[in-house]
Order: C-alpha cells, then structure tokens, then sequence
C-alpha cells in the first residue's frame, strides 16, 4: 500500500480541535472563538479570542516541524493521530516544557509573552501587540547596534538560579542551531534533502544552482565542527531572532518582550549568532538596498561590542564560532522554506527568503570557503560583511 502523507487541512483541523477542547478545560464555562491562523514551520498557532481577551494557542506535532510532518517523517496522517494522542501529555512534550520556561522567565523578571495556560499539549499565551526588533531595525537603520544591545540587555538575568534550575529540568535543546543542522544533514539522509530541495519553490535552473551550492556549503560546516567553548555553559535564549524581540511600548522602549523561548545550555556566543544571522538575512530579503549598508555597519558595531566582553585571548575563537553557528543557521531555515509543500501557508517573510536563495548562498559559498580555508576569523568576518552588502545592492 502507498504511503500517503498527511493532509494539511486534516492535521490543521485536528489541532484546531485540540485547541478548543483544551480551551474548554482550562477556563469551563468561559466563551472562546478561534482567531485568524498565524503561518508558522514549526507549529500550528491561531489567535484566541477568550472572555474578551485575546491570546495566542499554539499546538506542536509531535514536536517536529509541519514541513517535516506533511513531508511524512512521522508517516501517514493515521500514525500521526495515535501518536500525537500520547505526545500531547507527557509532561516532556516540547510545548510543556516551554509553558514551564515561560514562568521562570517572567518570575525572574524577564519580560515575555506570559503563559496563560497550560492543557493537553497546547499552550496559551498572552498576546503581545508592538513593532518587532526586525521591524525597527528596519525602518531606523541607524539605531541597529543600540537595538540588539537592547535586546541582549533585557536577558541578563539568564544566568539567575531559578531560570538556570529551570533550563536543567526541562532543556529545549533541540531548537539549538547547531543540533537542529546536524539532524538535517546528517549522513546520506542529509545530501538526498539537499537534492530535492526547491522542488516546489524555484525553476529549475535555480534550483540546481541552489542545491549545488547549498551542497558544497552543507559539506564545508561539517568538517567545520565547533569545539566546545571554555569555561561554564551558560543558559542560552536558544531562539532570539529579531522576530521574538517586540517593543509594546513603542521603539524607544528599554525593555523588549521576548517571545517563543528555547532555553538550554550552551556557548556565549550563541544568542549572539542567531541575532547577527536573522538581521543579516533581513538585509538580503527586508531591508530597502539604501539602507542596507547602515544596517551592516550596526550589526558590526554590536558584533564587535560583544566580541570586548570575552576575553582577548578567546576573541577570534568567539568570532569564528559565531560565524559558523551563522552559517547553520541561514541553512536550517532556507532549507525549511524550500522543502516546505505548497500547501503549508508559510510567514510572509518566506517567500522574501526564498526569492533571494540566490544572493543568500553566494554569501554562504564565499564565507564557509574562507572559514575553510583557515583564514583570519577577523578577515573573514570583514568579507563576509562586504558581500552581504554587495549581494543586497544587486
């Protein structure tokens, strides 16, 4: 018998379900009605209108992306049904885990979108209205470099000993960049991902220059393996992209409101890396070609601001690891994009993303070609600079 994969609209109207039922039980009696579906690859998120406030619910699939679910990695949409049943509670489930970083956050005084329940593997939290960080970033250029400061600054108090005994209870490690590339790409399971990548998203002649390229990168960082950084491994954002940094208040606000955590340990530049690769990212895909170049220069100056907080012996080491997690992650997500089905409503950034594969793997090619060739992390980092810059005039 084939195997058929799983229907959008038949997973979506199942979690849709679990999202009422849990509802009902976590607040009887109390009105709701289902808002406006929020793309997303990674879970099944709609808005909530309950008791005259709104909240988002987000339900998470075995706690595997939906480009990996509708791509049949968990089998059929029966297989995922039963399987789903137990995954929604065990007090292990991606989504448990998260509604308990949420409380240590707002407990030690981090500002996040709150967990306002918790039920059969779905979660509710309060919605937060507000531009986000890649919004500003965005629109005010020049402000880049105080802005991810800004955001960094608001998660000093990581490091306080309830959140560090949350995250070593119940880690989300597997949202780190590093782990999330080393699953996809692993072994000849990974080059036969690569080689159908785009199928639905790009002509064919792009798509052979996409999957050629993003190949030879793909071979490059995993002879680039990243040694472990000295010294303790501290408690890590583990998802802080310039999307999960909103400013309720307004853009001169000092604290953010973060969003959507993955907490676990890892190395001091991490949260660093995965800022610097979504605010490089938006400079090819968002960011208007006449300001682009500021853009770059703030990213720089926050860079190298950050770089003066690790010890002078250790600053190249910093800088090259962050380069490489950069790299990863630029991977991990076009890759996302470019397998997701058409049928998968996607964010309306991805198709920007997709439109500039292209551009983005010239950037890709030529950094991990010089990270390879054992070059300077410094120079590196100089020319990785200048042909993002160069690849956003074109």
């Amino acid at each position: 018998m084939p195997h058929v994969l799983p229907e959008p609209g038949a997973l979506f109207e199942l979690s849709a379900d679990r999202i009422r039922r849990a509802a009902a039980e976590e607040w009887p009696g109390e009105p709701m009605t289902l808002g406006a579906h929020v793309p997303s690859v990674t879970g099944y998120v709609r808005r909530v209108h309950l008791a005259g406030r709104e909240l988002f619910a987000k339900d998470s699939v075995l706690g595997l992306s939906l480009v990996s679910v509708l791509r049949g990695v968990a089998g059929d949409g029966g297989r995922v049904r039963a399987a789903q049943a137990a995954y929604a509670t065990s007090p292990t489930s991606l989504l448990a885990r998260e509604a308990a970083q949420l409380r240590a956050l707002d407990a030690a005084g981090i500002r996040v979108g709150r967990c306002a329940g918790y039920r059969r593997g779905v979660l509710f939290t309060e919605a937060v209205t507000g531009p986000s960080l890649l919004d500003l970033i965005t629109k005010e250029p020049a402000r880049t470099a105080d802005l991810m400061t800004g955001a960094v600054r608001g998660l000093a108090a990581l490091q306080s000993p309830a959140v560090v005994a949350a995250v070593d209870a119940a880690p989300i490690a597997e949202r780190g960049i590093d782990t999330t590339f080393r699953r996809k790409f692993n072994g000849i399971s990974g080059r036969a991902y690569v080689a159908w990548l785009g199928f639905e998203q790009l002509d064919e002649r792009t798509r052979r220059g996409v999957v050629a390229v993003l190949g030879a990168v793909v071979a490059r960082l995993l002879k680039l393996r990243l040694t472990p950084a000295p010294g303790p491994r501290l408690v890590v954002y583990g998802d802080l992209k310039p999307e999960h940094v909103l400013f309720p208040d307004g853009p001169d606000e000092q604290n953010p409101v973060f969003i959507d955590p993955g907490l676990s340990r890892g190395g001091a530049h991490q949260d660093n890396a995965k800022l610097v690769s979504r605010a490089l990212l938006a400079v090819l895909t968002a960011t208007p070609v006449h300001r682009a170049a500021l853009v770059v220069e703030g990213i720089d100056a926050f860079t190298q601001d950050q770089a003066r907080l690790i010890g002078r012996g250790e600053r190249r080491m910093w800088l090259r690891r962050l380069m490489i997690t950069w790299l990863m992650d630029s991977v991990n997500i076009l890759s996302t994009y470019l397998a997701a089905p058409a049928s998968l409503p996607l964010p309306e950034h991805a198709r920007a993303v997709v439109d500039a594969a292209p551009a983005l793997c010239t950037v890709l090619d030529s950094v991990s070609a010089n990270l390879t060739a054992g070059t300077d992390p410094d120079v590196v980092w100089r020319l990785a600079l200048a042909s993002v810059t160069r690849a956003a005039v074109r």
